[in-house]
């Protein structure tokens, strides 16, 4: 009887540990809570607490890198120059896609930290190539001996903005997906994206890799997946969106829903309450200690 039931404790430790290992949680453009967004350290301090999943976005530069970057101009309200000084005409002057990279790394994009996140640490960073932060996150797992991450990489790009802040479509996402291949990260990476050309030709042309549907104002699950054409393997709302029939129908059509940006520990316990499938948050701490 002692065998059979230290057998059946070992079978529900062994389910709760697999439930809680299928939760995808992603590090909003890092950790962007306490560290700067899309930076290599906040990339990594978001690995050391537990993330599963390293979000973040990418913009392409004049020479053709794939830019690590939330904007593709160099914003004022979080960099500098490299003389310290404030940036004024941030989408004027300094387009990154009119900008060659070893320019675009001499602004500091940490050191006067951001107003709107308080808790962040004040470090000095660059952005990275999309190439810099793979290498460097893959190095760090196997330096610390971490379980391999997920990545779930934006695509910034708008019918609006084509050719002006971007290359067109094609352009633009092969670029990413030569840097998913070459760095042999394809079966672990996700791209996702507001503008529904890319996942449309993503698709198309590279069936193989996994795709998520961002959605905000035009949250709407039925009238998006026909405008879209096909199931992606994600839904990805503004979780202020998210109802509970909504994601019952998503999840009867095996779609999974991970909302974005999902941050105090009250919107947290609500969301993990639809019993979804991941959160994208810029503090996955507060997630790890709601889920204790």
């Amino acid at each position: 009887m002692k065998v059979k039931t230290s057998f059946f404790l070992f079978f529900l430790t062994f389910l709760s540990c697999n439930k809680i290992n299928e939760f995808d949680l992603q590090g909003h453009r890092g950790y962007r809570g306490l560290y700067p967004e899309n930076s290599t350290i906040g990339f990594l301090k978001s690995l050391h607490i537990g993330v599963n999943t390293i979000e973040l976005d990418v913009v392409i530069s004049k020479d053709k890198q794939v830019v690590v970057s939330h904007e593709p101009w160099i914003s004022k309200n979080i960099c500098i120059d490299q003389n310290g000084n404030r940036i004024i005409n941030d989408k004027e002057d300094f387009n990154i896609y009119s900008m060659e990279y070893n320019d675009i790394k001499k602004f500091d994009c940490g050191i006067i930290g951001n107003d709107k996140f308080p808790d962040q640490k004040k470090i000095s960073v660059f952005k990275p190539t999309l190439n810099h932060v793979i290498k460097t996150v893959e190095n760090y797992i196997k330096e610390k001996k971490y379980k391999t991450v997920k990545y779930n990489i934006e695509i910034k790009s708008s019918d609006k903005t084509d050719l002006i802040f971007h290359p067109d479509v094609k352009e633009f996402t092969d670029l990413v997906v030569n840097v998913i291949k070459n760095k042999k990260i394809l079966e672990r990476t996700t791209v996702q994206s507001f503008d529904f050309r890319v996942l449309k030709y993503l698709n198309k042309n590279y069936p193989e890799i996994a795709l998520s549907v961002l959605v905000s104002e035009n949250y709407d699950p039925l009238k998006n997946l026909d405008d879209l054409g096909f199931h992606p393997d994600i839904y990805s709302p503004n979780y202020k969106y998210l109802n509970k029939e909504d994601l019952e129908l998503l999840k009867q059509k095996k779609i999974k829903i991970i909302p974005w940006t999902v941050n105090s520990y009250s919107d947290i316990a609500k969301i993990l309450n639809l019993d979804v499938d991941g959160i994208i948050t810029d503090y996955p701490e507060r997630v790890l200690e709601i889920k204790k």
